[in-house]
């Protein structure tokens, strides 16, 4: 492993430092995600935010991103991909630095409203990063090495993520409440700044036969011609919705949607029906990707033999296990082995699912393709994120769960079928 990520032997040369990079990028990720983005929402939870409020944290971001996707598409066709990518991702993850000291300085209502008002502020600098990550990652990684550095990054972040919520886990065992989470929190930030560090190092690559099209542009005159219809039709790129990329956005648009229903859930359920402490948690996250590590090896293989949208529509069906397994569990050990399984699966799928999605973009047009799935993406999380606690209300948390799961299923045979 240690061969793969730091000799790179069997990588071209001019390859090697991008690859790295972009290895240790999600490694430090890995960092942030588990520790502040994993905990964010069970400090939520524990300092008493409601379901709503928790789906909250991702509506908000998701609502931002709506309406800025378009724009930040149009604006990176401008700009160098790496850098307005990098600038992005300092202006969004500074916000977690905020989160360490929202216990001294507000009540726990207070820092509730507090944490909302982070995340929307947090979600302007996102949504250029949603749009133009994945042309970086297109433009620095050669077609024929994306399953293998898609496989890669996540063996990375499962490593990183894994060690990382044992540790925040651990932490919050032995540390009284509110420190605990200060300290975890700061863990986060600092992943969060070595992560944007070695993003700047990532260098697009120019592989692509293809001679870039110019793109129209829109009206440079300060009259109303500017904003005509047929301007802003212009600007809004329907035309992608004629192209076979429109089945792409619709099968994606279902993954997605499935999988934020029951994101607001997990937290709540996790906390106030399986009664489970700080240390489960961590342990059960760890679980998760320790099968997410063992999956990722073999996503180059499977990619192969199978393709990305055969992978990506089958392990989406497979995400409906998760929900439905956790719906019956009653104890810390029933969470673990619901954990692997579902960590396992979610290897395949965030291996898969973005290089499908590329394999459906022209190499001279992704940042247009790319904000329309940031709209379909973000459309989805706002849905998902305000519908699953609602539904929830009506049926009770066990039932959306399993509902939930079974709408996964759906998704992942619309992905085979319509994808």
């Amino acid at each position: 492993m240690v061969n793969k990520l730091f000799r790179q032997t069997t990588i071209p040369r001019e390859y090697r430092s991008n690859f790295l990079h972009l290895y240790l990028d999600i490694g430090w990720y890995g960092v942030l995600s588990g520790s502040a983005i994993s905990f964010l929402t069970i400090y939520a939870a524990r300092i008493g935010a409601t379901g709503f409020q928790i789906g909250l944290l991702g509506a908000l971001s998701a609502a931002v991103n709506l309406f800025l996707a378009i724009p930040a598409g149009r604006w990176l066709e401008t700009r160098h991909t790496g850098r307005a990518v990098f600038w992005a991702a300092i202006f969004y993850r500074i916000g977690y630095l905020p989160f360490i000291f929202l216990p001294q300085l507000l009540n726990e209502q207070g820092q509730i409203v507090a944490i909302l008002i982070i995340t929307f502020l947090m979600a302007i600098p996102l949504t250029p990063i949603g749009v133009g990550f994945n042309a970086l990652f297109a433009e620095a990684v050669p077609v024929e090495y994306r399953a293998h550095v898609a496989g890669m990054r996540n063996v990375m972040l499962a490593i990183t993520f894994m060690l990382t919520s044992l540790l925040s886990g651990y932490i919050l065992d032995k540390v009284s409440f509110p420190t605990g989470y200060q300290i975890v929190f700061a863990i986060g930030a600092l992943g969060a700044a070595m992560s944007s560090f070695h993003l700047y190092f990532v260098k697009p690559v120019q592989t692509d036969s293809l001679t870039p099209v110019p793109l129209p542009q829109p009206q440079v005159d300060t009259g109303k011609t500017a904003w005509s219809p047929r301007n802003l039709f212009s600007s809004l790129r329907m035309d992608i919705w004629k192209t076979p990329f429109r089945s792409v956005l619709l099968a994606l648009f279902a993954f997605h949607f499935t999988q934020f229903l029951a994101v607001p859930i997990f937290p709540i359920y996790n906390v106030r029906v399986l009664q489970l402490n700080d240390d489960h948690i961590g342990i059960g996250t760890a679980l998760f990707y320790l099968t997410v590590l063992l999956g990722s090896t073999q996503i180059r293989k499977l990619a192969q033999s199978f393709g990305n949208k055969n992978i990506t529509g089958w392990s989406v069906a497979g995400l409906g296990i998760y929900p439905i397994l956790l719906a019956i569990s009653t104890s810390a050990p029933h969470f673990y082995m619901v954990s692997l399984l579902g960590g396992l699966v979610f290897a395949f799928v965030s291996g898969s699912y973005a290089n499908y999605m590329l394999e459906y973009i022209p190499a001279h047009d992704r940042p247009s393709h790319l904000a329309w799935y940031t709209i379909i993406l973000n459309a989805a999380v706002l849905i998902g994120s305000l519908g699953g606690p609602m539904i929830a209300d009506f049926i009770g948390l066990s039932g959306a769960l399993v509902l939930f799961g079974i709408l996964r299923f759906l998704a992942g045979g619309f992905i085979l079928k319509w994808g």
